[in-house]
Order: C-alpha cells, then sequence, then structure tokens
C-alpha cells in the first residue's frame, strides 16, 4: 500500500508542477491558455523547442524553477514505479495473468492437486505421456519450484471452488488430489464432481474408512499408498521376475518402452476379433 501511495503522490505532484506552469505563464508573461500549455509542456519535457516570445529576468527565473520542481518530481516518480515494480513482482504477475490465461483454453487436461511427493510423481508420469495438465499449490516453496520448472499451475487453496475453476476443471478429462489430509481431498472431490459430473476424479487416502466417504462424494478411484506400497514390497517376495517386469515398462524409467491402453474403437476394423498372433504385429 505505502508503494502505491507513492505512485499516486508522483503523479499529484506532476500534476501540480504542470498546474504551477500554466498559471504561472499566465500570470507572469500574460499568455493565453493554450500557449501556457504550451510552455509548461516544452519546460517540463526539456525537449528544446524555442520559446514563443523573448523572455524577461522574471520569466527566465520563473522557467529555471521550473524545470528544477520536474526534474526533482521525475526522480521522485522514477524512484517510485521501479519500488513499485520491484517490490509488487510486477512482471511475476504479469506472467502468472498469461498462465491463467494460457490454462483457460486447455481440454481434456488432468488437474493435480497438491504437489507433495503423490503429486510429483503423477506429474512426472503425466509428463512423460505428453498429457496436458495444470497443479494447484498453495505452498510458496513448492510454487516456485513449479515456475522454475515451467509447470502450469494456479496458485490458491485446492479445496475451494475458485482455484478449481481457476485450473479450467469444467474442461479436464480427469482430476488427482494428493493432498496430505483425507478430509481435505473429502473436500475437493466433493466440490469437482459439483463442476464437472462426467469426469474422472483419483483420490489419495490415508486411512481405509475414508474410502467409502470419498467414493460417495464422487471419487472414480481411490489409491492409498502405504497399502500400495507394503502390498508392493511383500510381492517382490512372492513374485520377484514379475514384479520387477512390469515395474520396468509402467514405474522406472530404465525401459524405454511404455504400457498404453488403446480403446477398441481406435483399432481399424480388420484388426477386431484377432489374436495378437494373428494380427503380426512385429511385421
Amino acid at each position: 500500500m505505502i508503494v502505491k501511495a507513492k505512485l499516486y503522490i508522483s503523479l499529484l505532484l506532476l500534476v501540480t508542477v504542470l498546474a504551477i506552469g500554466i498559471i504561472g505563464f499566465i500570470i507572469i508573461s500574460n499568455d493565453t491558455l493554450v500557449d501556457a500549455v504550451y510552455m509548461t509542456i516544452i519546460t517540463m519535457s526539456t525537449v528544446g523547442f524555442g520559446t514563443l516570445h523573448e523572455l524577461n529576468q522574471t520569466e527566465k527565473i520563473f522557467t529555471i524553477i521550473l524545470i528544477i520542481l520536474s526534474i526533482a518530481v521525475y526522480g521522485y516518480s522514477v524512484t517510485a514505479l521501479t519500488e513499485y515494480l520491484a517490490k509488487d513482482n510486477f512482471f511475476q504477475l504479469l506472467k502468472y495473468k498469461k498462465m491463467q490465461q494460457k490454462i483457460q483454453k486447455l481440454k481434456n487436461h488432468t488437474v493435480v492437486c497438491g504437489y507433495g511427493r503423490n503429486g510429483r510423481q503423477a506429474v512426472v508420469r503425466l509428463k512423460k505421456f505428453n498429457m496436458p495438465y495444470v497443479v494447484i499449490e498453495k505452498n510458496k516453496e513448492l510454487l516456485e519450484e513449479l515456475d522454475r520448472n515451467n509447470i502450469l499451475y494456479i496458485e490458491g487453496d485446492a479445496t475451494g471452488d475458485e482455484a478449481l475453476e481457476k485450473a479450467a476443471l469444467e474442461n479436464a478429462k480427469s482430476l488427482i488430489t494428493a493432498l496430505p489430509s483425507d478430509a481435505d481431498n473429502l473436500f475437493v472431490v466433493l466440490s469437482a464432481r459439483q463442476i464437472n459430473k462426467d469426469f474422472t476424479i483419483i483420490s489419495r487416502a490415508s486411512n481405509e474408512s475414508s474410502c467409502s466417504k470419498l467414493m460417495i462424494a464422487g471419487a472414480t478411484n481411490i489409491i492409498m499408498p502405504d497399502k500400495i506400497g507394503g502390498e508392493h514390497m511383500a510381492s517382490l517376495v512372492v513374485t520377484p521376475d514379475l514384479v520387477e517386469f512390469v515395474e520396468k515398462l509402467t514405474i522406472t524409467e530404465e525401459c524405454s518402452t511404455n504400457l498404453e491402453e488403446i480403446a477398441i474403437n481406435d483399432l481399424p476394423s480388420e484388426f477386431l476379433d484377432k489374436t495378437i498372433l494373428d494380427l503380426d504385429v512385429r511385421r
């Protein structure tokens, strides 16, 4: 507020000096209003145009004073403007506004709520498959990380409707809510389902008791990271070779091949009702 006040003061000072110049030239030089405005503008701007008439001693002194006042006001104004641009992160705000406009144009994208451990991994996976996405986060440090990595994001609380609407949720294909609190994830699911009734909602949960509530609220799938982690470790004991093979195809970065889902409707008609052997896909 103080910085903005300085800008308003700068504007007021400029108008004041302009008024002093106009009134002064009218009184001292008996100029018309137009001539007085002309003389004041060329004096304040120091553009170097000639005067309308030969100045007497009094007019010269007044002009010198007007030039000094103008330079002082310009200096104050430049300082106030520079402070405003730097302190209020003007360019950062401009960049964020452009990013919001880009987000509003997204279609069939995924909204990721929370950029913690689970949210970050979801983003990595979406990026690997070149799927459009936008992250909703309120933590300042995480927002700086998103900004450094040129990731589209909305700064705000994902449990509120405003942040979800800014993420163009009505045009989204899916939503992943990976907030640490089950209660917060429940709020997100409820709000998101009200905005978009047809898209996929995947929610993180920490407790078994939260799963049924999330399903009732509108979640399509519920993931419990701790449970999946424990089951995965046990599977590495029971069927290690199978798990490692699937991991290489779906999780780790070691393999250049990814498993992808292809809808039957997307296949050519000659591929239908045939086995993989009959298709001879290696040909």
